[in-house]
């Protein structure tokens, strides 16, 4: 994996940018849609970070804005340029979708992440034969080389967890996901003794929550917050059949977290989580 700046962060970094001086300024969307000739959807797709911007768009927005030539100007022009810039998963196209390559840059440029699932393994933490398998099961209309695709895409993104990016994990497991039974017995084993190898990583930590607690703040379904590093505001990334969504309101941060939080205390703790795992792994016949 390339290792460099995330161009969907990029251009998360420029629109918040220029949301800012288009407020400070006084303009509507609708003035600066009419100022530099295009639709008010594709400016408020600019300032989100759903969409790069050509440098001539940039230029005549900061014209608008009355921002000087200078350093500020030639920073957002520089975020312009790296944000229309290809991520490494463009060679994944075949099997991307739009939603997801969002959350690759996401993931790409985050400093943590606060996973729960009650589903599957976690794909940072899944092994190829566990991840094929259960592609095969969600996408069973798909070719065996999609799979396969999807599988070295999956293999891929796990590299974040090494040096030198070394992406902080944190993760809840629902018992429910060790004990669902993905690719056969040899498959389910080599994937839960490969969880317990990664959470030993000073970067990566695993905790169980036991069917025995009953029920708990996590069964509306998984959720990933993203943090990022500095100011950048974080996100909630949520996966379903019906699209991914992504919440960015303070109100939907706080809840998630505290949800999180919430799993966190009533989970067993990491160093109780391993051997959990591990009994659960020698039952697999």
């Amino acid at each position: 994996m390339t290792v460099g700046p995330s161009p969907t962060m990029r251009r998360r970094q420029l629109g918040m940018e220029l949301r800012r001086l288009r407020e400070a300024s006084e303009k509507t969307i609708e003035e600066v849609a009419r100022h530099i000739g295009r639709a008010p959807s594709t400016v408020s797709r600019i300032e989100t970070g759903k969409a790069g911007a050509r440098p001539a768009h940039i230029r005549a927005m900061l014209d608008l804005y009355g921002v000087p030539e200078g350093p500020e100007r030639d920073a957002l022009l520089a975020l312009a340029k790296d944000g229309r810039r290809k991520g490494w998963w463009s060679e994944f196209d075949d099997v991307l979708s739009v939603d997801f390559e969002r959350y690759l840059g996401y993931e790409g440029g985050a400093a943590s992440l606060r996973v729960y699932e009650n589903r599957l393994i976690p794909g940072l933490l899944q092994t190829a034969d566990y991840a094929r398998a259960a592609l095969r099961g969600v996408r069973m209309y798909e070719s065996p080389d999609d799979i396969e695709r999807r599988v070295e895409l999956r293999l891929r993104r796990q590299e974040i967890l090494q040096p030198p990016t070394s992406l902080t994990l944190r993760t809840i497991l629902d018992e429910a996901v060790l004990r669902r039974p993905i690719g056969g017995p040899d498959t389910m084993r080599a994937q839960l003794e490969h969880l317990i190898r990664m959470a030993q990583q000073p970067n990566i930590t695993v905790q169980v929550l036991p069917f025995a607690h009953g029920p708990h703040a996590g069964l509306d379904g998984p959720f990933a917050v993203i943090e990022f590093p500095g100011t950048d505001p974080d996100v909630v990334y949520i996966e379903g059949p019906a699209g991914n969504i992504y919440l960015e309101k303070p109100k939907d941060l706080r809840r998630n977290i505290s949800v999180f939080n919430h799993l966190a205390s009533e989970a067993l703790s990491s160093e109780e989580s391993m051997p959990y795992i591990q009994s659960v792994a020698q039952e697999i016949r």
